[in-house]
């Protein structure tokens, strides 16, 4: 049995939907999935009483994917089966993310289960090696690259993000703990409207309201602007050297394409097998309606 432990985003729910059996969803408390229904919430204070249930209720794997925010935690709630955990715990909260992650799967392992990369799970997240996109990557590219290869480097030894965006020979812009969105929207003019949940791009022939109308003036406005007057460059972004790739797998999806699109970037570069990518026809539709590339290297 599958225990998929839960965050924010898009991931769990494309994992959920890949899966033939459902799996038991959990999360940790004040980390509620977007879109799926919760069979267990837990708190750090009692990881060790969660573990153990995991076990009676018959659980042999977990995954771990979805945005997760570091807990508050209260002394007083230890639990007995928590205790022996608390250095290591400790630990979790002081430490980088890399070292907290391979805390986490070391605890999991040790209770007896096996820890599942999500694209393991869903094979299909990982898109094809190749350009997906009608236009193709820009000349220099793989100067630039190069450069996103040792910035990414450079991060990993500080235990940061695994983005970056590259303009010629210089680094505009490194990914920290507010996630490669965040960054992207600091270098961009944004859509100022609601989440979308149609395609945007069919607005011409849909009209299917005023979200629709807004991303219409969106597209042909601020950002066309601010594209014609940006000088291109990448988004960057590729698992981190020596990264255990079962969690934390980079991920990216329509809002990364959208905000690529606000920052004035020429197109997204992404490595082969180690970025996951959700929902892979709207993101491909919204390079394709900026005259964008995604390539997949």
């Amino acid at each position: 049995m599958l225990a998929l432990v839960a965050g924010r985003g898009g991931l769990p729910a494309a994992v959920v939907q890949s899966l033939d059996a459902a799996p038991l969803v959990c999360s940790l408390q004040g980390n509620t999935p977007d879109t799926l229904s919760v069979d267990v919430v837990f708190r750090i204070e009692t990881l060790g009483s969660f573990l153990h249930d995991l076990i009676d209720r018959g659980v042999t794997d977990v995954c771990f994917c979805g945005g997760v925010s570091r807990p508050n935690v209260d002394p007083s709630l230890i639990d007995a089966r928590t205790a022996p955990l608390v250095p290591r715990l400790a630990a979790v909260l002081a430490g980088g993310e890399d070292s907290a992650l391979r805390v986490i799967i070391d605890v999991f392992e040790e209770a007896g289960l096996r820890v599942r990369g999500a694209h393991d799970l869903a094979p299909d997240l990982l898109p094809r090696t190749g350009v997906a996109t009608v236009a193709r990557a820009t000349a220099g590219i793989e100067t630039q690259i190069e450069l996103a290869d040792r910035v990414l480097a450079e991060q990993s030894e500080q235990d940061l993000g695994q983005a970056c965006v590259i303009r010629g020979s210089d680094v505009i812009a490194r990914e920290d703990t507010r996630g490669t969105d965040a960054m992207l929207a600091d270098l961009a003019e944004p859509y100022p409207g609601p989440d979308i949940p149609l395609d945007p791009f069919q607005f011409a022939v849909e009209k299917v309201g005023e979200a629709l109308d807004l991303a219409a003036d969106w597209l042909s406005g601020p950002v066309a602007e601010a594209r014609a007057q940006a000088e291109g460059g990448i988004l960057f972004k590729a698992p981190k050297p020596g990264q255990d790739r079962r969690v934390d797998l980079p991920t990216i999806g329509p809002t990364t394409a959208m905000r690529a699109a606000e920052a004035g970037l020429d197109g997204i570069v992404i490595q082969a097998g180690g970025v996951i990518v959700l929902d892979v026809p709207q993101v491909v539709r919204i390079l394709d309606a900026m005259g964008m590339f995604l390539w997949v290297r």
